[in-house]
């Protein structure tokens, strides 16, 4: 093979090492940085989870059939990030079993886990903060792309009520 050929070669494949090691490098960096990113997405989120977020269940009491009444809610609202695997039991009472366990961000741009126990009579949930770095280590960047979607999709519904609005004031004055 010519010299110059093979010295090209050389370059490209050193390069492509030093590409893949500031790659890994600059990822390591983000994976570090995560918690701060999280934190600062939840406080720029926290004023529109007060409207665009749920009431969540917190207690209530379930018939026969299955459906529930005497519903208590928590008091913030709450927007759904994420679900991960339950933990076999909760943390504030061994003897409960978790059935659903979800990541949670509320109007005060705080990260929650909630976990859901049902039993026969009742359902009842226990809600424990997260720091941003722990929510990622449990949920990892599901979190990142939900805050993101959320937020999208809230300005999309917005640009649409904005249009909607418009044309009926169109409509109204002609």
């Amino acid at each position: 093979m010519d010299p110059i050929i093979e010295e090209g070669y050389a370059r490209l494949l050193e390069t492509l090492e030093d590409l893949q090691a500031k790659k890994e490098e600059s990822a390591s960096e983000l994976r570090g940085s995560m918690g701060a990113l999280l934190a600062r997405m939840a406080a720029d989120t926290a004023p529109v989870v007060k409207q665009i977020g749920l009431e969540m269940l917190r207690r209530a009491k379930r018939e026969a059939s299955g459906e529930l009444y005497d519903q208590e809610f928590y008091e913030k609202k709450m927007i759904v990030l994420g679900k991960g695997d339950p933990l076999p039991y909760r943390p504030d009472d061994p003897s409960m079993p978790v059935d659903a366990q979800i990541c949670v961000l509320d109007e005060d741009g705080a990260f929650h886990e909630l976990m859901y126990t049902n039993i026969e009579i009742r359902t009842d949930s226990y809600l424990a903060s997260l720091a941003p770095e722990e929510a990622f280590d449990i949920y990892g960047y599901e979190l990142v792309f939900m805050l993101y979607r959320a937020l999208y999709e809230y300005a999309e519904k917005d640009e649409e009520l904005t249009a909607a609005l418009a044309r009926t004031l169109e409509y109204l004055a002609s």
